[in-house]
């Protein structure tokens, strides 16, 4: 998973938002970027694509192949139904951040309302974490916010 995550991050910094001079929106980025087609495919699923080419801004905690890999097996399948489309808006609208949050403006345990309505926990303690999982890359910045790698996919409260 490490490896997987570090060939992302390494992609990421090379290619990442820069196109021609300019920058490239969230959607742009990570459908570019090896290790997150899964995550491309549930936004495009979830009819999600415009709303994360928007003005933004937007802060994305961007789960990695690996991560949605890790899920219990038919999870992600279940998901991309589409009569569970309801569902899957929810678990990646969690995965949102409204603003563009940096690495710099995180503190230890503070909480952020996702636009899922849900709220995540940053915690510093052992690297930054958010809920449960780890950032694996941070702070690269788009033309609408700001996309940071985590290491799982996270999921909202019942």
């Amino acid at each position: 998973m490490i490896r997987a995550a570090a060939i992302a991050v390494s992609t990421l910094m090379a290619t990442s938002a820069f196109a021609g001079g300019n920058y490239k929106d969230i959607v742009d980025t990570a459908a570019t970027t090896e290790g997150f087609s899964t995550l491309v495919a549930a936004v495009q699923a979830a009819g999600l694509v415009d709303t994360l080419k928007g003005e933004g801004p937007f802060t994305v905690f961007a789960p990695t192949d690996e991560a949605f890999a890790a899920l219990p097996a038919g999870t992600v399948e279940n998901l991309l139904k589409p009569e569970n489309k309801e569902q899957l808006i929810a678990v990646l609208t969690y995965h949102v951040v409204p603003g563009k949050v940096m690495s710099t403006d995180l503190q230890d345990d503070m909480t952020a309302v996702t636009v899922q309505g849900g709220s995540v926990t940053i915690d510093l303690d052992n690297g930054v974490m958010v809920n449960d999982a780890s950032v694996a890359a941070a702070d690269i910045e788009t033309k609408n916010g700001v996309i940071h790698v985590i290491d799982k996919v996270i999921l909202p409260s019942s």
